[in-house]
């Protein structure tokens, strides 16, 4: 046992903020309706049956070659419970099996115990670096203007690259509407708005904005120094589309976000800005094109306003990427893919501006570095016989540093994927990918955090390779009614990064040098059940893994747990329509706790006791479950009116538990024994919203 007792306690500064968090808008609940058609036929009344339009084919789960594909509509998004009145899409991905949280009510996410900075997320295809808001509890997304999401858990795409764990596509919305038509809400807290329209039959936009002003109710906190606190972020969001001919369109998407928090000694700021502009062409019936441009630019901002010492920090990453992707359908046995793209990487480590009464003006500049990202696919989608598919293809992928350090890596990531039919309801499932990471993150927490360093390999870091192996079993019930799958995966991963003890990330021009590499390893099974129709709908799923690393210099050489691995994870979704106005779901959760390292022993030197640690990530946390609750009702589901609105109430954490948020050690001035405080965030969170439509 650790030598430590754990006493808890509740971050009141966070229950502040969740106080003022409890009208926060969701995102528009309600899909577009349209009035029942009831056709009659010699004065017989015939009742059509209902017809569900969807992105994906029923059985895409069982004919697709790719396994580890999971995607969500934004109809489902929006039925779940909403944390503190927001739905958020970061957190809904945390549902899905071999998907974990990386701390409580956190929007990051580790897949199949990979790193945050693993996951691949670009908007519109533009990568969005870091997409948390207030340090994690909501993510950049919109729901809004999102149409949707696809996230494949190591086998990707061949058109991407570059992270070893996940690629999360999130697509915005490209809609056409004959009159101009939004969603939006209004809350204590929180404001959000979204307009669409057209201008004639060959053009559309999109524009919508959102943003919290938790800072407006601080005046009434009973410390001055929150009074004349900020707190708040926002999202803008626009979209311009115009198609020329049947065969050309262009689209031009822009995102830009930023978080703005502070105090009168000091204050704290970062955000995101994302462009692209697509131009998607048909040469033919068979042979489609689209090229694209995309920025974007990750920046953060960390200040001191003290009279003795000013201090202005600034440090982020920017990307300028273009890109052809071409898709070429000959038949069955040729579906072919091919493309390639340029990434140009500016990564600013940092700059700082010092100054004050008693300090004379000093700029501290880390030396800034260059890099370029290149890939070259082919790959094709083949149908042999009846039963058997095949999706096959390579990525060559090259990063050159520029300038001094100049240095250049070269990889081939090829894949394999393919399913046999069964039957007409179930098969079985193989794939093989190998993947490349050039970049990673510095960071001296468990967390993502604002703070971290993005860093590229050069001559002294080689990248990070990881070779994935997954095989499965799908099967459909009911005419694709039901769905059940059963997948195992291992991951063999190569030069794994992670930072010695006490390392000193921050404004360090020899990080290097604070590096330990070595090998790692991930397996598990997932099992998943889901009801796709019907009053009631949901899933459930279980996963069972482990992720492994073993890096000489770390840990004495010993195999230690990878920060983010926890051994069972189980996801319980259901969603119950009484009828047209009332709604119900529910969503619990349960998770092993994950690794740490405690204090086994401590040593006196004098009259000061010091602890003597465990290995890494000996022990664990304790374990976490929480069980969320919502209820939607619309007054008037019929109404022809031009205003549509909706209520939802939510209860996040239903039966008040106390997980924990992090663990820190304290050392009674008495005796001198350490003791371990555990810190939580939340209790029961009840939420009330109103969302509205026109």
């Amino acid at each position: 046992m650790p030598y430590c007792t754990i006493i808890m306690r509740q971050n009141t500064g966070f229950m502040f903020l969740a106080f003022f968090c409890l009208s926060l808008i969701t995102n528009q609940i309600m899909a577009d309706t349209v009035a029942d058609s009831l056709p009659k036929i010699k004065n017989k009344q015939v009742d059509l049956e209902e017809v569900v339009v969807t992105s994906r084919r029923k059985d895409e789960n069982v004919t697709n070659p790719t396994m580890g594909m999971e995607k969500m509509s934004i109809t489902e998004i929006r039925s779940l419970p909403a944390m503190m009145g927001e739905v958020d899409i970061l957190k809904s991905l945390q549902l899905l099996p071999g998907v974990q949280s990386i701390s409580e009510t956190s929007t990051g996410f580790s897949v199949r115990g990979g790193s945050p900075d693993q996951n691949l997320i670009v908007l519109d295809n533009t990568t969005i670096y870091n997409p948390i808001h207030q340090m994690g509890f909501f993510s950049a997304f919109n729901n809004d203007v999102i149409s949707g999401i696809e996230l494949y858990k190591g086998n990707f795409p061949f058109r991407h690259g570059g992270r070893l764990s996940s690629l999360l596509e999130v697509n915005t919305i490209d809609n056409a509407p004959e009159k101009v038509q939004g969603t939006g809400g209004i809350g204590l807290i929180s404001s959000r708005l979204m307009v669409e329209g057209s201008l004639g039959e060959k053009t559309s936009w999109v524009a919508a904005a959102r943003r919290t002003y938790a800072d407006l109710f601080l005046v009434f906190a009973s410390n001055e120094d929150l009074k004349d606190a900020t707190l708040y972020f926002y999202d803008l969001n626009g979209k311009f589309s115009h198609r020329f001919s049947s065969k050309d369109k262009i689209d031009f998407s822009i995102y830009n976000g930023l978080d703005n928090m502070g105090v009168n000694i000091g204050s704290f700021k970062y955000g995101n800005t994302a462009a692209s502009l697509t131009w998607n062409h048909v040469f033919s019936e068979k042979h489609f094109g689209k090229f694209s441009g995309h920025f974007s630019d990750y920046i953060y901002r960390l200040g001191s306003n003290l009279e003795s010492m000013k201090v202005d920090w600034r440090s982020g990453i920017r990307d300028m990427t273009v890109r052809a992707d071409f898709r070429l359908l000959l038949n069955d046995m040729w579906k072919i893919s091919y493309g390639a793209s340029v990434i140009h990487h500016n990564f600013n480590q940092g700059k700082i501006d010092i100054g004050g009464m008693f300090q004379n003006d000093t700029i501290i500049t880390m030396p800034q570095s260059k890099a370029l990202e290149y890939g070259v696919y082919l790959s094709n989608e083949q149908k042999l016989l009846e039963k058997w598919s095949l999706q096959y293809g390579l990525r060559f992928s090259a990063f050159q540093n520029i300038g001094s350090a100049h240095n250049i890596y070269t990889s081939c990531e090829p894949g394999i994927g393919a399913v046999y039919k069964l039957t007409d309801e179930s098969s079985v499932k193989a794939n093989y990918s190998h993947n490349v990471q050039y970049m990673q993150l510095a960071s001296n927490s468990a967390s993502s955090s604002p703070l971290d360093i993005w860093f590229s390999a050069n001559s002294e870091i080689k990248p990070q390779q990881a070779n994935l192996f997954s095989t499965g079993y799908f099967h459909n019930f009911e005419r694709d009614k039901y769905e059940m799958s059963v997948e195992l995966y291992y991951k063999d991963l190569k030069n794994i990064i992670d930072f010695r003890e006490h390392s000193d990330l921050l404004m360090n021009p020899h990080l290097e040098e604070e590096i330990r590499t070595g090998t790692g390893k991930a397996y598990g099974v997932e099992l998943m059940f889901r009801k796709n129709t019907g009053r009631l709908t949901g899933f459930a799923n279980y996963t069972l893994s482990r992720s492994e690393r073993t890096i000489p210099e770390v840990n004495n050489g010993k195999t230690y747990l990878a920060p983010f691995d926890k051994t069972h994870a189980i996801n319980i979704v259901v969603n119950y329509n009484f009828s047209k106005k009332l709604n119900f779901s529910a969503v619990w959760v349960f998770a092993t706790g994950t690794p740490t390292t405690y204090p086994t022993g401590r040593f006196g030197v004098g009259d000061e006791y010091f602890p003597i640690y465990s290995g890494r990530n000996e022990y664990r946390k304790p374990n976490y479950d929480r069980l969320d609750l919502s209820l939607n009702y619309i007054p008037n589901p019929n109404s022809k009116k031009w205003l549509h609105g909706e209520w939802n109430f939510s209860i996040y954490n239903a039966y008040n538990r106390k997980n924990p948020w992090t663990i820190y050690l304290e050392q009674n001035k008495d005796t001198g024994i350490p003791y371990a405080e555990m810190m939580y965030l939340f209790g029961i969170v009840p939420s009330i919203t109103y969302n509205f439509k026109f």
